[in-house]
């Protein structure tokens, strides 16, 4: 009788969890906790209460600890300095002490914001150079998960899309939610470049890394660089609204007083590290973002 192996999962109640959640659950053993608990699987835990998170991954004594929540919001961060430290900087040491002192692997998520955006594209080994407190609160947690836990994987996502009208609180459910309102013209910068990264295959090549126990940092996105204005172009596609919306290109500074915080020109990531392993099935970022669309955007087909 094959005994299944136990994750203690950290953070989970936002897209990128549910993602975990579903691709991780069955096969696995499964705590998953967060402060909002807005799925009857979750059960409550603040990840920066050093004390109650060691006693609560203590008591569940799993093979593994995924920390995956964070402040994703830039402009919080900038605003709320501390707090974007607290939960984005010292939460991650409390997992890296918790992951050592019960010798197992720590997963922990990074992102492609903590690049300056003075290079087009940006391999594994490129040198971080965070902007804001958001990219510098973020990088923190990731230098100090490679320089002191025992046994880690870093994966950095891109432009994240998942989770639904539920939990995406990113671009394609911003561009939705002003299709809903009705809008004909919808603008969209078109000077900021990046690298969508699907929930659904960040977790499931995450668990392919578990797998092979190949440890280390590796960029985590889907292959296909590309830019805001291109991802809007490809969802009113999808959506069948070409001939309805018009998007009108502008440049980030139309959005300055919302979208305050620094942020890079470019964030496009290549999963160099995971091709060369020959372990690398993040698909194409339009293939993704199609199904993306169609397994949680039904009503709007």
């Amino acid at each position: 009788m094959n005994i299944k192996k136990k994750i203690y999962m950290a953070g989970v109640g936002g897209m990128l969890g549910e993602a975990f959640y579903k691709q991780f659950l069955g096969e696995y053993e499964l705590r998953c906790t967060d402060i909002d608990l807005n799925e009857d699987w979750l059960e409550y835990l603040d990840f920066r209460n050093y004390e109650k998170y060691l006693a609560d991954v203590k008591e569940f004594n799993p093979d593994f600890l995924f920390h995956i929540g964070a402040h994703t919001s830039l402009e919080y961060c900038e605003i709320n300095e501390n707090d974007a430290y607290n939960t984005n900087t010292l939460a991650v040491e409390n997992a890296v002490y918790i992951a050592n002192s019960l010798n197992i692997p720590l997963l922990y998520i990074s992102t492609a914001g903590i690049f300056d955006g003075t290079k087009d594209i940006y391999d594994d080994w490129d040198t971080p150079n965070p902007l804001g407190h958001y990219a510098r609160s973020k990088y923190a947690g990731e230098l100090f998960v490679t320089q002191n836990c025992q046994r880690f994987l870093v994966c950095r996502a891109g432009w994240m899309m998942g989770g639904g009208p539920k939990k995406d609180k990113k671009f394609v459910q911003k561009i939705i939610a002003q299709i809903k309102e009705g809008k004909k013209e919808l603008y969209v910068v078109d000077d900021k470049l990046g690298t969508p990264t699907y929930t659904h295959d960040f977790a499931k090549n995450v668990k392919l890394l578990i797998e092979k126990e190949y440890w280390g940092l590796y960029n985590m996105v889907c292959s296909g660089i590309t830019g805001r204005f291109e991802v809007a172009e490809e969802l009113i596609n999808i959506l069948g609204l070409k001939n309805v919306i018009k998007l009108i290109p502008v440049t980030s500074d139309y959005f300055k007083e919302a979208y305050f915080a620094n942020r890079p020109p470019s964030e496009r990531l290549i999963d160099k590290k995971l091709d060369l392993r020959k372990i690398n099935i993040m698909r194409d970022w339009k293939i993704c973002l199609k199904e993306y669309i169609h397994d949680y955007y039904k009503e709007y087909l």
